[in-house]
């Protein structure tokens, strides 16, 4: 016989022949030889190889907790009320009235992480390597999926999510007005005149469900059908009546992407041309039919202005040949006219003025 002292939390395991014989807590005992002794702490969880069939022992089972974590669960401990560490598949035992620890079992199926897990503890070290987080702006919504299969539509937030059990993934999609830009685009006119445009749209995502999950590269096969739509526009136009109603062109290309802009899930807000490029030989030959119709349209406004005046002046000498005072009135205004350009004139007899002036200018000359 021996003497064993077990102290204060701690627990004397005794084995015989390999097998668990009795479980002895503080205190002092009497055994035989041939029996071996583990000293285990209470502070400290109970690990064995061999666990399992320690537990059925049923001395045991009356002092420890058992914490069964499955394999699609994950578990939380804590410690006094702090988050000590997390918990993977197992078996873990821990002795009872010791320490103050409560453990969690969340199931990873449900891949959501609860709201009860604070965010400051998910937003450690060791909660990142089992939790992915997917953040959805105040302009986004995002679409759920979870193992490749849609789930749900998901607003404005932050998400957590568990890592491991499920691939869960988020495509976002921004619900703000965006600008898509066709530039340098090489067109034929109707009269066979080579072109270069500048377009530009303002689009919006109205239904984020079939913009991303019916719909592959939804921005790349918009820009397509607008450049179909542009260059339907441009074919049935000469280039005077795309440069007179490149305005229209907008309007035309929305009502071409209307309908299958909406089966795409997008809304098109406003279009328009920006800019029509010509070729230099082009331009050059533009060029030069302006100028020649301005200078038509300069030699038409000549043209009926000398014919108001000479219209103006006939009246005038018809007014002038019935009314000896409008004549004299006349007479003054040339004289007036005279005397703004000649610093001094003197006239003598008693002719006419108009005789009297006509014989100072021409012996002038």
């Amino acid at each position: 016989m021996k003497r064993l002292h077990v102290n204060a939390y701690q627990v004397a395991l005794v084995y015989k022949r390999g097998a668990l014989y009795d479980v002895y807590t503080e205190g002092r005992y009497w055994i035989g030889w041939g029996y071996k002794v583990v000293i285990k702490f209470m502070t400290l969880p109970l690990e064995d190889p061999a666990i399992e069939l320690l537990l059925q022992h049923p001395k045991l089972q009356t002092l420890v907790d058992v914490v069964e974590v499955k394999d699609n669960q994950i578990a939380l401990q804590f410690t006094r009320g702090i988050f000590s560490k997390i918990l993977t598949a197992g078996i873990y035992v821990y002795w009872k009235d010791v320490l103050d620890i409560k453990t969690f079992i969340y199931n990873m199926d449900e891949v959501e992480i609860p709201a009860a897990v604070s965010r400051k503890l998910l937003q450690s070290y060791s909660m990142k390597q089992h939790c992915s987080v997917e953040t959805v702006e105040s302009y986004e919504k995002g679409l759920l999926f979870i193992d490749g299969k849609f789930v749900k539509t998901i607003e404005a937030g932050i998400y957590h999510y568990w890592k491991g059990s499920k691939a869960v993934k988020v495509l976002k999609g921004d619900l703000r007005k965006q600008v898509i830009d066709i530039s340098g685009q090489e067109l034929l006119t109707k009269d066979k005149a080579n072109i270069r445009i500048n377009f530009q749209a303002q689009y919006q995502l109205v239904n984020i469900e079939k913009a991303l999950i019916d719909t592959k590269e939804v921005t790349k096969q918009l820009y397509s059908l607008i450049q179909l739509g542009l260059r339907e526009y441009v074919g049935q136009l000469t280039l005077d009546e795309l440069l007179a109603n490149k305005s229209k062109a907008g309007n035309y290309v929305m009502d071409f992407v209307k309908i299958a802009s909406s089966e795409m899930g997008i809304s098109l807000f406003a279009a328009g041309i920006k800019d029509i490029i010509l070729p230099g030989d082009m331009k050059e030959i533009l060029n030069q039919v302006l100028i020649a119709e301005k200078k038509a349209q300069a030699n038409v406004i000549m043209r009926r202005e000398e014919t108001a005046s000479t219209r103006s002046l006939m009246n005038t000498a018809k007014l002038m040949e019935n009314n000896e005072m409008l004549y004299k009135l006349k007479e003054m205004e040339y004289v007036e006219k005279i005397a703004e350009n000649i610093g001094t004139l003197s006239l003598s007899g008693g002719g006419q003025l108009l005789e009297q002036l006509k014989l100072v200018f021409s012996n002038s000359k």
